[in-house]
């Protein structure tokens, strides 16, 4: 008997390993937008994206004070005009995470004020 049990564990253990560092794998990269600035007016997105890959599994996180902006994803023309009563998504936390779940391009502004007019936006690309 405990030569079928050493032998069941031989082939679980190591099967169970292997779906641990999957899922880990899977888990993918955090991306603090605007790094140790936040989600800001004065911070410049395109120099933030520069070098950056976004892959499906990452996160995205929007860091700001909570009631001084908001996040909204939005489709592309809604970024180009910062058109603000389309959005797809809207977040207000002040700490918000987006996982990352499909390939394409996507798109956020800040839908306060004169925020997106003033620069406050981001568009990312994700990748497999």
């Amino acid at each position: 008997m405990p030569l079928q049990a050493h032998s069941f564990s031989n082939m679980v253990v190591p099967h169970l390993l292997a779906t641990y560092l999957n899922v880990l794998h899977a888990i993918g990269a955090t991306h603090i937008v605007g790094d140790t600035d936040g989600w800001t007016l004065f911070t410049n997105s395109s120099n933030w994206v520069q070098g950056k890959e976004f892959h499906v599994g990452d996160v995205l996180e929007f860091n700001y004070e909570k009631g001084l902006h908001n996040v909204m994803q939005v489709n592309s023309t809604a970024y180009e005009g910062c058109i603000k009563d389309t959005y797809m998504g809207l977040f207000t936390g002040g700490n918000d995470s987006l996982f990352l779940s499909e390939v394409g391009r996507i798109w956020f502004i800040c839908g306060v004020s004169d925020h997106c007019e003033n620069g406050q936006k981001l568009t990312i690309n994700v990748v497999p």
